[in-house]
C-alpha cells in the first residue's frame, strides 16, 4: 500500500492516490469527514479553521459506498483558496503584473530558507505553501480510509494530549480510560484540571504573540504478534513508525512505551515478562510498547510524540531578507498559538497508516474478506505456538 499527496497551503485542493486497499470494503467520504474535522478542533488553533471546513471527495476507487481494489482519489476542496487567486495562479502571469505576496525574509525553523536554498526560488512563498501543516488533512484523509479497515480486523487506533508547555497528566490511566475519554475537552486531555492549565498555558503563549508545543501519545489495541520483521533494519515496524510520526510537520521526538524514562530505570524494570494462558502469550507489563525486536509482541502499542512550537509567530524572530541581505524580522503568516490536540490526531492516523501497510504486506488481501480470514489464521497459529 502507498499514497500520493499534492497541493499548495492556499492553492485550489487537495489531492491524494491511495493504492493497495483490499476490495468489498464499505467506504463513504462521511467516514473519512469524521477524522477531518477533528483535525480541525482544539483549543488554541487560528483563523484559517474558521475558513476551511475540510471535507472530502471520493473520485475513484469505490463505487456504490464499496471499495474496488483499485486506487482511491481522495479530493480535499481550498475554501480559502478564492481569496488567493492572484497569488496562487496556475496560469502565466502578464509580465506587467507583479507578484502578490512575495515572501523574502524566512521565519527560523521553518523550510522557508533551506528550501528557497534547495529548490532555488527568490520567492519562499513557492517553499512555504508545500511544506505548510495544511498538507497533514491529506494525511489524515489517508489514516481515515486505513482507521476504517483497522476496524474491520478489530484494532482500534486512539490518541490524546499528555502534555502542552510544562502542563502535563501525570496519571497512569488504563487503555479504556483514554479510548473513552480522549475527546471529552478541547485539549484532549484526560483530565480536566490538567486541561485547564493546558488552556491557561496556551493563552499565555498567544497574549505574548507566542506558540507552545507538546506531547502526544497514540495506541493501537489488539496488533496481532510479529508485524515488522527483525531481519533488516528497514523492515521494522517501530522505526517505520518512528519515521512516519517525525515525519509530521513540527514533530522532533519520538518514543515507545515507557520511553524516556528508560534511561532512568534498571533492565529488570524495562524487559516485560512473559506469561501463557489460554488466550496465549502474554506480557505481564508494556513497558517497551508493544515492540520487541521491530516486531509487535500482541500488546498494545504505545507511541509517544513531541510536537515543537510553531515557527511562525505574531511577534517574530530575527531574520535576514534574501534580496539586501539586511536584518528584518521575519515574514508573518496566519498561524495558530497551539496545534497540539490537532497534531494528537495527525500522529494517530500516521501511525494507521504504517500499521495497516504491514498488514496488506504480511497478509494477502485483494479482498476484505480474504484478509480477515488470512489474519484469523494466523492469530490461531501465534495461540498454540
Amino acid at each position: 500500500m502507498r499514497f500520493l499527496t499534492a497541493g499548495e497551503s492556499h492553492g485550489p485542493k487537495l489531492t491524494v492516490i491511495l493504492e493497495g486497499m483490499p476490495s468489498n470494503m464499505k467506504l463513504t467520504s462521511d467516514m473519512i469527514n469524521e477524522e477531518l474535522f477533528k483535525r480541525q478542533g482544539g483549543y488554541g488553533r487560528g483563523r484559517r479553521m474558521q475558513i476551511e471546513k475540510d471535507t472530502v471527495e471520493i473520485t475513484s476507487g469505490v463505487r456504490h459506498g464499496v471499495t474496488l481494489g483499485s486506487p482511491i482519489t481522495l479530493v480535499i476542496t481550498n475554501d480559502d483558496h478564492k481569496h488567493w487567486l492572484k497569488v496562487m495562479g496556475v496560469d502565466p502571469k502578464d509580465d506587467t503584473e507583479p507578484v502578490k505576496r512575495v515572501i523574502t525574509k524566512p521565519r527560523p525553523g521553518h523550510a522557508d530558507l533551506v528550501g528557497g536554498m534547495k529548490y532555488r526560488h527568490r520567492d519562499l512563498r513557492n517553499v512555504l505553501e508545500r511544506s505548510s501543516a495544511r498538507e497533514t488533512a491529506a494525511r489524515v484523509a489517508v489514516g481515515a480510509v486505513c482507521k476504517v479497515l483497522l476496524k474491520q480486523l478489530d484494532i482500534n487506533i486512539f490518541s490524546r494530549v499528555v502534555e502542552i508547555g510544562g502542563a502535563r497528566d501525570q496519571h497512569d490511566y488504563d487503555i479504556n480510560d483514554i479510548k473513552l475519554n480522549n475527546d471529552k475537552n478541547d485539549v484532549r486531555c484526560i483530565n480536566d484540571d490538567v486541561a485547564q492549565n493546558m488552556r491557561d498555558v496556551i493563552d499565555q503563549a498567544k497574549s505574548n504573540g507566542d506558540s507552545i508545543g507538546g506531547e502526544v501519545q497514540v495506541i493501537v489495541e489488539n496488533v496481532p504478534a510479529g508485524l515488522g520483521s527483525y531481519v533488516h533494519y528497514d523492515r521494522k515496524l517501530d522505526g517505520k513508525i518512528a519515521q512516519s510520526v517525525i515525519s509530521i510537520n513540527a514533530f522532533k521526538a519520538v518514543s515507545f512505551g515507557a520511553g524516556y524514562e528508560m534511561k532512568h530505570l534498571p533492565g529488570s524494570s524495562v524487559q516485560d515478562p512473559i506469561g501463557y494462558d489460554n488466550t496465549g502469550y502474554y506480557r505481564l507489563s508494556n513497558q517497551l510498547g508493544g515492540f520487541e525486536g521491530g516486531m509487535t509482541n500482541g500488546m498494545p502499542l504505545v507511541i509517544n510524540a513531541v510536537m515543537k512550537p510553531i515557527p511562525t509567530l505574531y511577534q517574530p524572530l530575527d531574520s535576514v531578507d534574501i534580496n539586501t541581505k539586511e536584518p528584518y524580522k521575519a515574514s508573518i503568516e496566519r498561524s495558530d498559538s497551539c496545534a497540539v490536540p490537532a497534531a494528537s490526531i495527525v500522529c494517530e492516523h500516521a501511525v494507521a497508516f504504517e500499521v495497516t501497510q504491514e498488514i496488506l504486506e504480511e497478509f494477502q488481501s485483494n479482498d476484505l474478506a480474504q484478509l480477515q480470514d488470512n489474519l484469523a489464521r494466523h492469530k490461531e497459529y501465534i495461540k498454540g505456538f
